[in-house]
């Protein structure tokens, strides 16, 4: 265990916590840090060192995670007035695993190579069964070097590693596989409820679209109407799960995204539009596939 690296882990939230046990399950020294006094509790139960502050997690850290929701979060964790960047040891990696924009991914990562550290944006995807599985996929931007050095602690948390290109590219795939996630979520949750609208079962409707070209990730594996499915949030009253909020959030980066890029993508913007409405109607901390309660009008 001597020569394993040491390793920070900041932010432990419904992915970062799972994330961080699932290190320590393969041996890794991790102090860890959270504004939650009750996720350091759990880390530090579980064997974890709790630090009380961001900069004293990462004393002598061989490798420095981040899980935080938004750009704003990681830049002010890295860049802002009391940031961690100056303070993170000479040689050390940096591994966000953050969903952010590509842009500040790049900002961050220019920061960190210009006081002479490595850094690898990686964000996920899984959910949070796939966390607490350490099944996740990891999509990476940075250098080839700097993946090869992350991948043994990547392989810890997860199974899939995709390297997607340089800086800030990991989160350009992560946010054109969650707009596609959000579309093909409000298609499935509309389908549905216009089936049952028509008197159709939903159980059987599913079975019928699964092995049928409306096939889909969100129909097979997170099927958004209750009792069709065990074990979804949709059978548990869309408690936890990914987010209404975050997947309105990843649905504005996709719009910014196409801004820059001159892009088009009508779906997405719809998409958005829908999940923004859901979440000014009090969803916004209900699982995303909650979005059939919007579409489903019941008797």
């Amino acid at each position: 265990m001597s020569n394993q690296p040491k390793i920070a882990f900041i932010g432990l939230g419904n992915m970062g916590a799972p994330m961080a046990l699932n290190l320590l399950k393969a041996g890794y020294p991790l102090t860890v840090f959270d504004l939650s006094p009750v996720a350091l509790k759990t880390l530090a139960d579980a064997g974890a060192l709790a630090a009380g502050n961001a900069r004293q997690a990462i004393e002598g850290a061989d490798i420095v995670i981040s899980m935080l929701p938004a750009s704003r979060h990681v830049e002010s964790l890295y860049l802002g007035d009391d940031g961690i960047l100056p303070h993170i040891a000479n040689g050390a990696l940096i591994v966000d695993c953050s969903t952010i924009a590509p842009q500040s991914a790049k900002k961050v990562a220019q920061a960190a190579a210009a006081r002479g550290l490595a850094m690898v944006d990686a964000p996920v995807s899984g959910g949070t069964a796939g966390a607490a599985a350490g099944t996740l996929t990891f999509i990476v931007g940075g250098s080839t070097a700097d993946l090869e050095r992350a991948r043994p602690v990547l392989n810890a948390m997860g199974k899939n590693i995709f390297h997607a290109g340089e800086h800030g590219a990991g989160q350009t795939a992560k946010i054109c596989n969650n707009m596609l996630l959000g579309i093909l979520m409000a298609g499935t949750a509309e389908a549905l409820a216009l089936g049952v609208a028509n008197g159709l079962d939903p159980k059987t409707l599913s079975d019928i679209m699964s092995k049928s070209s409306g096939r889909n990730w969100a129909l097979e594996l997170y099927n958004p109407y209750p009792g069709v499915m065990e074990n979804t949030p949709a059978s548990r009253g869309y408690a936890g799960g990914f987010g209404v909020d975050l997947m309105l959030k990843d649905l504005g980066l996709a719009t910014e995204a196409a801004l820059g890029g001159n892009a088009s993508i009508p779906l997405g913007e719809a998409v958005r539009n829908l999940y923004g409405i859901h979440s000014k109607a009090g969803a916004g901390g209900k699982d995303f596939s909650s979005i059939l309660e919007l579409l489903h009008k019941k008797e």
